[in-house]
């Protein structure tokens, strides 16, 4: 199937109606139907703000986080349409690409 690898970047300590911003973004993909959606904690990174964002062993809250989740066009429209609602402000990116299980995986695709 075609459709988006969409990946929203946002650190631990924002939140949203008293959730951190990374599991709230996971439980609205699942409240509009999308199938999954990953968390990923990293280690360092920074944003426009040029800031260097990491973790320490004390203090978690500039750790930068990622959430990615492969889905279709209109799955994309539903969790943009969920952000919009709720007022929420977070960068992403959406890339188009190719996704489906490996027990669907037939010759046709060339390789």
């Amino acid at each position: 199937m075609n459709g988006y690898l969409l990946t929203f970047y946002t650190q631990q300590d924002r939140s949203i109606h008293g959730q951190p911003m990374g599991q709230w973004l996971v439980e609205q993909a699942k409240a509009v139907g999308i199938h999954g959606a990953t968390l990923v904690a990293g280690s360092e990174g920074f944003g426009h703000d040029k800031k260097l964002r990491s973790v320490h062993f004390f203090e978690l809250t500039d750790q930068p986080i990622e959430v990615s989740m492969a889905i279709s066009g209109i799955d994309a429209m539903k969790i943009f349409t969920a952000l919009k609602h709720n007022q929420v402000n977070v960068f992403y990116t959406m890339m188009p690409i190719e996704y489906g299980m490996s027990v669907d995986f037939t010759d046709d695709t060339g390789i």
